[in-house]
C-alpha cells in the first residue's frame, strides 16, 4: 500500500455538519472495547426471569443496551447500578404490563417479544423511526404459532402482545436469524411442550449458551436448537467479554495501514461471531490469537494484529450469518485488496437499521472504491492502495458511520461522516478510542 506524508497522527474535525477523520500513517498500542452487546441484552432480559439476583460483570454500555435496561426495569425487574449490575429477576411469570421503548434496539424488540407471549399481561413496544421500518411479522408468525397473541401495524411496530398458554411447536426458519431463533427459544420457556427451531445456517449461540447456564434443558444439534419449558431460573452471575463487533473496526486498521502493530485485550472469540477472522486469513490477514480463556460459557482471549497484503476472495452465504455485522468492514478490505471480491447471499443486509448494501455500495464509491450491488450480494474491486476519500452518509446506521471512520484513517485525504453521531448505539467511545491508537 502507499503511504502519505508523516504526520503526529490521524485527527477528527468537526468540518461542515460531520465528522472528519484525517489518514493515519499506523495504529499501534493495547486496547479493550467495551462488553459484548449482544451478551449485555440477554443477561438483562434472562436475568429478569431468574429467581434471586443476577450479577453482571462487564456490561457494554451503550444506545441499544441502555434501551434493554430501561425495558426490564419497566418490566418490573430491579436493576442496581456500580461496578457491576445486579439484576433482581422477578420469576418465570412475573413480568407486569407495560409500555416497552425499544429505541433503535431490534435485539431487544425481537427477543423480549418470546418473554412476554407467556406472561401474564399486556405489553406494547414501540421504537425509533429506523426499528420501526424493520420487519416484525417473522417474529409474530411463529410466536402466533406457539399460541401467542401477537399484533403488528403492517407488519412492523407498533406490536402489541397480550400473554397467553403457549404450546412448543417445530420450526424452521426461513432466513437464519439468531434474533427469531432466540425469541422462540424464550418462549419455549414458557410453552407446555418441546420447542425446536430448525436453523438453515449456524447462527449466534449467546442464547442457548446462557439459558444452559441459567438451568434450563436445552438440547443442540448441527442443524437445530430444542428448548424444554421450565419451571424456573438461576443464574448468578454473567462475565461479559469485549465485543468482537466492536474489536472488528480496529482489526480492519490495524491489517491496512502499514507498520501497524494492535492487540486488543479480552474479545470475545466465540465461533458463531468471529467469520470476519476466518475471511481476513484466506485473504492474507496477520491476525494472532493469545491468551485464551472463558468467561463464564464464552470463549474470549486477545487478538494480535499486524499490517499485511491482502488478495480477494468471496464470502459465501453459509459465512455471512458468522460476520453478518462486519460484512461494512470486509467491504473496506476487500477494496484495498488486489482483485475482486464479492459477498453472496447476504439480502439480510437489506433490512438492518437501514439497506446496508445500498450504504456499503455507496459509501465506497464516494472514497473512489468500485462496487456494484445486487439483489442480495455485492462486489468490489480492489486495488492495493489507499482510497481516496470524501464523504460518507452513515444513515443513522452505526455500521456504516464505523466504516466511514476506517476508511478515513485508512485513506489519502480523508473521510467526512455524515450522521457519526449514530456510533453511540453500540459503542460511545469509539472515535476517543480510535484516535488513541492512530499515529
Amino acid at each position: 500500500m502507499t503511504e502519505p506524508p508523516r504526520s503526529e497522527g490521524a485527527g477528527f474535525a468537526g468540518a461542515g455538519p460531520g465528522l472528519k477523520v484525517e489518514p493515519a500513517v499506523t495504529v499501534e498500542g493495547h486496547i479493550a472495547v467495551p462488553g459484548d452487546k449482544s451478551i449485555s441484552h440477554r443477561a438483562l432480559l434472562i436475568g429478569a426471569v431468574c429467581d434471586g439476583e443476577t450479577r453482571v460483570r462487564g456490561f457494554g454500555r451503550s444506545g441499544d443496551t441502555e434501551s434493554t435496561l430501561a425495558a426490564v426495569r419497566a418490566l418490573g425487574a430491579g436493576v442496581d447500578e456500580g461496578e457491576e449490575l445486579t439484576v433482581h429477576g422477578v420469576g418465570m411469570r412475573g413480568l407486569r404490563s407495560a409500555e416497552l421503548d425499544c429505541g433503535n434496539a431490534g435485539t431487544l424488540a425481537r427477543l423480549v417479544c418470546g418473554l412476554l407471549a407467556y406472561q401474564d399481561g399486556t405489553f406494547r413496544l414501540t421504537g425509533d423511526e429506523s426499528l420501526s421500518a424493520r420487519p416484525m411479522e417473522r417474529i409474530a408468525i411463529p410466536l402466533r404459532r406457539m399460541g401467542a397473541n401477537v399484533d403488528t401495524v403492517d407488519g412492523h411496530m407498533p406490536v402489541t402482545i397480550t400473554g397467553d398458554a403457549l404450546h412448543g411447536i417445530e420450526y424452521t426458519l426461513p432466513v437464519a436469524s439468531a434474533q427469531v431463533k432466540s425469541a422462540m427459544l424464550l418462549a419455549g420457556l414458557g410453552a407446555r411442550s418441546r420447542t425446536t427451531v430448525i436453523e438453515p445456517a449456524p447462527t449466534r449461540d449467546h442464547t442457548e449458551l446462557m439459558l444452559k447456564a441459567a438451568g434450563a434443558r436445552v438440547t443442540v444439534r448441527p442443524a437445530s436448537v430444542s428448548i424444554d419449558p421450565a419451571e424456573s431460573l438461576r443464574l448468578g452471575a454473567v462475565d461479559i467479554p469485549g465485543d468482537f463487533s466492536s474489536a472488528a473496526p480496529f482489526v480492519v486498521a490495524a491489517t491496512l495501514l502499514p507498520e501497524s502493530r494492535l492487540t486488543i485485550h479480552d474479545v470475545s472469540l466465540n465461533p458463531r461471531r468471529t467469520g470476519l477472522l476466518d475471511v481476513l486469513e484466506r485473504m492474507g490477514g496477520r491476525v494472532g490469537i493469545v491468551a485464551r480463556r472463558r468467561f463464564g460459557s464464552e470463549p474470549a482471549g486477545d487478538i494480535e494484529i499486524r499490517h499485511a497484503e491482502l488478495t480477494a476472495t468471496t464470502v459465501e452465504a453459509h459465512e455471512v450469518p458468522l460476520m453478518v455485522d462486519e460484512l461494512p468492514l470486509f467491504a473496506l478490505l476487500a477494496a484495498c485488496a488486489r482483485g475482486q471480491s464479492r459477498v453472496r447471499g447476504a439480502g439480510e443486509l437489506r433490512h438492518k437499521e437501514t439497506d446496508r448494501i445500498a450504504a456499503v455500495i455507496d459509501a465506497l464509491r464516494a472514497i473512489g472504491v468500485r462496487a456494484r450491488d445486487y439483489e442480495d450480494s455485492f462486489t468490489v474491486q480492489g486495488v492495493p492502495t489507499r482510497p481516496r476519500g470524501g464523504k460518507v452518509d452513515a444513515r443513522g446506521d452505526h455500521r456504516i458511520a464505523m466504516l466511514g471512520a476506517i476508511a478515513g484513517v485508512v485513506s489519502r485525504e480523508g473521510v467526512q461522516i455524515e450522521g457519526a453521531e449514530s456510533v453511540a448505539i453500540s459503542f460511545p467511545g469509539f472515535f476517543e478510542l480510535l484516535e488513541t491508537i492512530s499515529r
